[in-house]
């Protein structure tokens, strides 16, 4: 009675051409799919960036994160697939650490090759840690980002109370009925340059990193789990003084907005902490969510809003978030 049969599913995404990467169809059939598609996105973000890897002559680094692989079960459920491919390559195949170093090996990029795991904040901040290897000139250009595929493919959860998945299937962010998110697939990779290079190089710019930053509420809230209102707002206001921005000139804020009665208020708290001080308060700034379209994307998730963003400053259009018709009664939008 608790089944919800709703999700964000990627298409054939078992589909891979391993031919065209140098890999046997069995090396194909062993490895966790998000590292085949994510492979496949790295690659194509650097063709469509004008990159070509075989002739680049800078150093080129990969920031990355993924998922869990509940792939490898399906794998350990062929004795005769596992006893052919061996353990060490089954390892190689399946294990998390590798995501990044496959794409550098493959393509052979010579730049720092970096797994980064921190949960739904794994694809942002393998977005920061690559800023900061650019500046230190660590790398000439940088890949990032993060994926997310589960196996088997299932139509659903099985909802449960205090839980952060949504007991309708729908991800209201921000509203009165806001009950949880739902669950996603995604795989999203970012191509960044030393802004001055890119020009330099006539690079296609579609928009400009300013600032980053990332902290950790450490022990200063009320669950594992629960964020923390405080420790939003200094690293918000952190990333907007290492950028030179003022609050009141910023016209847009993609936010987490998972849609759980109490993630959203706090993260609304943390902003109006850090955008309704002083001046700033007769400014307005819009506000959405890309987890109401497309779900919540786990280790692909901020890399998703990141993409969503740019987008909006090409088409100058903010695209709706869904499911949204009367504001969560925690938050006082009025003031």
């Amino acid at each position: 009675p608790h089944y919800v049969r709703a999700g964000g599913f990627l298409d054939r995404m078992e589909w891979f051409d391993a031919g065209f990467f140098g890999y046997t169809p069995r090396e194909a059939e062993l490895m966790d799919p998000q590292q085949r598609l994510f492979l496949e996105t790295a690659y194509a973000s650097l063709e469509t960036a004008g990159i070509d890897p075989s002739c680049y002559a800078g150093l080129v680094g990969v920031y990355a994160g993924c998922t869990m692989n509940t792939y490898m079960r399906q794998v350990l459920s062929n004795p005769e697939l596992e006893a052919a491919a061996g353990a060490l390559q089954l390892l190689i195949s399946s294990d998390k650490d590798f995501l990044p170093m496959r794409v550098s090996y493959k393509l052979n990029l010579q730049g720092p090759s970096v797994n980064v795991q921190t949960a739904c904040s794994t694809s942002l901040v393998a977005i920061h840690m690559a800023c900061r290897s650019l500046l230190e000139g660590e790398c000439d250009v940088a890949l990032a980002g993060g994926v997310s595929i589960g196996v088997p493919r299932v139509s659903g959860y099985s909802y449960t109370e205090q839980g952060i998945l949504s007991p309708d299937g729908h991800c209201r962010t921000f509203d009165a009925r806001g009950a949880g998110t739902v669950g996603g697939e995604g795989v999203g990779v970012v191509v960044l340059k030393r802004l001055d290079e890119a020009l330099r190089d006539g690079d296609p710019v579609r928009a400009v990193i300013r600032g980053t930053a990332i902290n950790n509420d450490g022990a200063d809230k009320v669950g594992f789990t629960a964020p923390s209102v405080g420790h939003q707002a200094e690293v918000i206001a952190l990333a907007q003084s290492v950028a030179d921005v003022e609050a009141s000139s910023i016209g847009y804020v993609e936010a987490h907005g998972t849609a759980t009665s109490l993630g959203d208020p706090i993260e609304m708290e943390a902003l109006n902490l850090v955008f309704g001080e002083g001046d700033y308060q007769t400014a307005s700034c819009a506000l959405g969510s890309v987890k109401s379209n497309m779900g919540h994307l786990d280790a692909a998730a901020g890399v998703a809003g990141l993409m969503k963003t740019v987008l909006m400053l090409e088409h100058a259009e903010i695209p709706p978030s869904l499911h949204y018709e009367e504001a969560n009664p925690e938050i006082d939008f009025a003031s």
